[in-house]
């Protein structure tokens, strides 16, 4: 299974940091791994649909806010905390302490 693409954080898009954190769902994936660094995709899915979490997770990914790493059959998924805050310094300790 290939690995992922994760973007370089210099190519991070403000505006698209904020729009994938403006989802409810996407916002509940990054406080559970604020809370718990790492974590499988089942464990973030709870009892949503899994075809709608893929999107999610995907959204995510690509605004720069989460990485995944395939480990045998499954993907764990933790924010990019470091990259974000060098990029956008105090931005996502802000939102997830308005939230």
């Amino acid at each position: 299974m290939p690995a992922y693409h994760h973007p370089a954080p210099e190519t991070f898009e403000l505006s698209a940091v904020l729009r994938a954190l403006a989802d409810p769902a996407r916002l509940d994936i990054v406080r559970h791994l604020e809370r718990v660094g790492e974590a499988n995709c089942a464990t973030l899915i709870g009892t949503r649909p899994k075809s709608s979490m893929s999107h999610h997770f995907q959204v995510l990914r690509e605004s720069g806010i989460l990485h995944t790493r395939i480990e045998g059959v499954q993907h764990r998924n933790s924010l990019r905390r470091d990259e974000l805050n060098t990029r956008f310094p105090g931005l996502l300790s802000a939102i997830l302490q308005a939230s």
